[in-house]
């Protein structure tokens, strides 16, 4: 497995891991119907945005298996500055068939590991609250912050967010379970 900053030409292969992944994850919290709502077709024109753009510094990693792309994690600042965080994890997605095998895991680790190159102190992600893989957070030091609600197509669901207040400590944690 390789990992690298996303570029433009990746769009299309994110937007179908994010999609493919999506529906795979989320097949039994979120309602078929609200599933359906996001489409390939928005999710390349979202990703040629963000990897033109570069929004709040957002930064894109790929994890390649065999020169395809089988999950992606992007972020940058903090969003709401609403909880004293300025780093945030946006989306973070493997296909199923790559889950388990330590990708997520050492996607995470660069991941981490650049924003605090960048001058991160700390970092946020929002994840839905009934999101089988939110152990994943916990596994490194993840602390629930809070949680409100989030619209969805046309049905509503809980979202929670996770933080670790200091980037220092999460780095050392990372470190350990790698």
């Amino acid at each position: 497995m390789h990992i690298r900053k996303a570029t433009k030409e990746d769009a299309q292969a994110i937007a179908h891991v994010h999609i493919y992944s999506w529906k795979t994850t989320y097949e039994n919290v979120v309602e078929q119907q609200d599933i359906q709502s996001l489409t390939l077709q928005n999710r390349i024109t979202l990703w040629e945005t963000v990897l033109t753009k570069q929004i709040n510094g957002q930064i894109v990693l790929v994890a390649e298996e065999e020169g395809k792309i089988v999950g992606f994690i992007s972020g940058g600042r903090e969003r709401t500055k609403n909880y004293g965080y300025d780093g945030e994890i946006y989306a973070v997605y493997m296909l199923a068939g790559y889950q388990g095998k330590g990708y997520g895991s050492r996607l995470f680790k660069q991941f981490v590991d650049m924003m605090q190159k960048q001058g991160y102190r700390s970092l946020l992600v929002w994840i839905l609250s009934q999101n089988p893989y939110r152990r994943f957070y916990a596994k490194y030091g993840a602390e629930p912050v809070e949680a409100e609600v989030v619209t969805i197509g046309k049905g509503t669901y809980e979202e929670t967010a996770y933080g670790w207040k200091d980037m220092n400590k999460l780095m050392a944690v990372v470190d350990e379970i790698s």
